[in-house]
């Protein structure tokens, strides 16, 4: 059964539809909050609105492009109410660190050591170039399916991935 109809079933209160869109959609909908989120908790928290808003939203879907397209729009919707309740940046706490002995790995400080560095990397990229890259490398999505969901040219998507990637490289390789 393909989203649409599983959207036409879910806005019937058909929660094995629900359950059946979501199996279909969670992955390359989570990475597409996380291109834009780019913070793990944030993205999980605006994941389950997303989810929640299409199950009470999903009778008023009318096709008019992909079924998808229509659940982006909602999560960048949610994405951006977030950031509008909550400007805040996330940053590690004294306490967290305290009771290490000398000389141990930190592990929370060596993740959030890589975590920065991701983060200043991905922050080069144009939103547009940082969800492309992201559907592909975490969603696995192959760039067809990129096309489809931002409602792109696929050889748009394939140019802006490989200038994405020319351009991670070079600023990982100046690091």
């Amino acid at each position: 059964m393909n989203n649409e109809e599983l959207l036409r079933r879910v806005g019937t209160g058909d929660e094995g539809a629900f359950r059946q869109l979501y199996q279909d959609t969670d992955r390359v909908l989570y990475s597409f909050i996380l291109s834009v989120i780019r913070n793990p908790q944030d993205a999980e928290e605006v994941m389950q609105e997303t989810y929640l808003k299409i199950w009470t939203s999903a009778a008023s879907y009318r096709p008019q492009g992909k079924p998808l397209a229509w659940m982006f729009t909602i999560a960048r919707n949610l994405c951006y109410m977030k950031f509008r309740d909550q400007k805040r940046m996330a940053d590690i706490g004294l306490d967290e660190l305290s009771g290490e002995e000398a000389g141990e790995v930190c592990l929370p400080l060596e993740n959030m050591t890589d975590a920065i560095v991701l983060k200043a990397a991905l922050d080069i990229l144009k939103e547009e170039e940082r969800q492309i890259v992201l559907l592909h490398t975490s969603a696995g999505l192959k760039h067809r399916e990129i096309a489809a969901a931002l409602q792109m040219p696929l050889p748009t998507v394939l140019s802006k991935y490989n200038r994405s990637m020319k351009k991670l490289q070079q600023y990982l390789r100046e690091e």
